[in-house]
């Protein structure tokens, strides 16, 4: 909010054309003029309200000094932003009685040297406070309209800081309960330093009422959701004493942010979402140091660390239907266990499976703390864990986030439905995992297509299944009549499908070379698109 002050009083053309000249108070040159009166009687000072700029030209005020500082008094106890007196009527020099007790109250004392229409002054100020309080209502509008707006859009927390940083035009932070830096959007100052030593910071700052003030930091802090249910706090960087328009604004804002936690059915919505975010950037680019600096910041420590992945997937109950897994559960399991152990990590949901990041000192055993953390999420929900290999450089958390991954897509069924206290890793993949490797060459798509082409070319235009009979003869090498159980048939009826599948593929499939060839194609053809 703009307001018009003594100083800015003393800018205008009208006033600088009377020769205006500060004689005491300059202290009190910010104090806010509300409105405008000429007056010459010693008494107007209980008629006053507080704001009001007095206009004289000292006619009718006494001589006496005594009685003199009895009317300054007066001016300063009703709250007046300060006294113009025009000189040549009463007096060509100002009494000192007078000018020392202004000076003493800090109450601006100014004269002006040139006679002056008081009632031209008078207008050109009210119109200017006019003019601000319009601009007042106008922004007020704005930042309701804007906020209403991503109210009614179910803005995330990630729109309503952007939209903070834009009206405010500064940083915006938004922290939880335990100080740390959930989101942020930086304003034209250098981030790292409003940034540093975030949490040591924000810890020392009491937050009494709903918003105030920390001119240490320069913050104004503002608190989300009601005081005794409070889940964190919303921080914009102010030089200066905030004004009046930029705490509604970071209020509305703080507003925005509570009543999206409220329709929320998560709790922790906005850490999960954080971390989300934090996770797919990293697979993305993990080189970004803006991104570095967010996992910082988001409680995992990047500096001087080793970094493993974990994927977790739930087993679906019986009731469960098809693609739905309990990944709620899973969360809330794998975050009690990484609060338990102590260990800092991202956690997130991506594809239905729960990606999980850790961040080690680089003498932990990062396998053994992967088993430890995979003990404890079992014990809490069926679920399959599979970690990566650990990373030492942060540019390749990539890596081990896309590792875990495959090792999850590369597990066998029935690997799938075990429930394991320890983490599978590439090495109980087997050849699965080798070929999830090489899930993107071009070439073994082709080789795979190329070795199971004349069987699916033969059951489309017959309308059989050898790829079938082929397909449980791989899965079952120590046993055809396990082969032919798998599929319901009888002994001779699989040895007949059998013997016509290898004048189709023109191969004979007793040789070990050709059922490792035909099971490494099906084992691909297998594998997530």
């Amino acid at each position: 909010m703009a307001l018009v002050t003594v100083s800015r009083v003393l800018e205008m053309p009208v006033v600088r054309t009377a020769a205006p000249e500060v004689m005491a108070g300059r202290t009190g040159l910010d104090r806010e003029v509300r409105w405008v009166h000429s007056a010459e009687l010693a008494e107007i000072g209980a008629l006053l309200r507080g704001g009001d700029l007095l206009l004289s030209t000292g006619i009718a005020l006494p001589e006496d000094a005594t009685e003199l500082v009895a009317y300054a008094d007066s001016l300063a106890h009703s709250d007046a932003a300060g006294l113009f007196i025009e000189l040549g009527r009463r007096w060509f020099e100002l009494p000192p009685a007078l000018i020392d007790r202004c000076d003493d109250l800090g109450l601006p004392l100014i004269t002006l040297g040139h006679e002056v229409r008081f009632a031209a002054v008078a207008q050109a100020v009210g119109e200017r406070i006019v003019d601000e309080q319009l601009a007042d209502l106008r922004e007020a509008q704005r930042v309701h309209d804007t906020f209403t707006e991503l109210s009614i859009s179910e803005a995330g927390p990630a729109e309503i800081l952007q939209a903070a940083q834009r009206l405010c035009g500064a940083a915006v932070v938004l922290e939880d309960d335990q100080f740390r830096v959930l989101d942020y959007r930086p304003g034209p100052d250098d981030i790292d330093a409003f940034l540093r030593d975030w949490s040591t910071r924000s810890r020392r700052i009491s937050l009494e009422g709903r918003s105030a003030w920390d001119a240490t930091n320069r913050w104004l802090v503002t608190r989300v959701g009601r005081r005794d249910r409070g889940w964190g706090r919303l921080i914009v960087q102010s030089d200066q004493r905030p004004s009046p328009g930029l705490v509604a604004t970071a209020e509305r804002a703080a507003a925005a942010l509570a009543m999206h936690r409220l329709h929320d059915r998560q709790r922790d919505s906005v850490v999960r979402r954080t971390h989300h975010e934090l996770l797919v950037a990293l697979l993305n680019d993990p080189n970004d140091p803006d991104l570095v600096r967010r996992c910082e910041l988001a409680g995992l420590p990047v500096h001087k660390r080793q970094f493993v992945a974990a994927s977790v997937r739930a087993q679906p109950r019986p009731s469960d239907t098809a693609g739905m897994t309990r990944v709620d559960e899973v969360v809330a399991a794998i975050t009690h266990a990484l609060s338990a152990r102590q260990v800092p990590g991202l956690v997130g949901i991506i594809d239905q499976d729960v990606r999980v990041l850790l961040s080690l000192s680089r003498t932990a055993d990062a396998d053994l703390v992967a088993d430890q953390l995979a003990a404890t999420i079992v014990t809490k929900i069926p679920a399959t864990i599979t970690a990566a290999r650990p990373v030492e450089d942060s540019s390749l958390i990539d890596h081990t986030l896309r590792e875990a991954q495959q090792v999850m897509d590369a597990l066998k069924p029935d690997q799938l439905a075990m429930t394991s206290t320890r983490a599978y890793r590439l090495e109980d993949a087997h050849l699965r995992g080798l070929l999830t490797l090489l899930a993107g060459d071009d070439r073994v798509a082709l080789y795979a297509d190329r070795e199971l082409h004349a069987l699916e070319a033969y059951d489309e235009l017959h309308g059989t299944d050898l790829l079938a009979v082929v397909r449980a003869l791989v899965n079952n090498p120590v046993s055809k009549s396990e082969a032919a159980a798998s599929l319901h048939l009888s002994r001779p009826a699989f040895y007949d499908r059998l013997a016509k599948a290898a004048r189709v593929v023109g191969a004979d499939l007793d040789d070990p070379d050709i059922r490792v060839s035909l099971h490494v194609a099906l084992l691909h053809r297998d594998l997530p698109a």
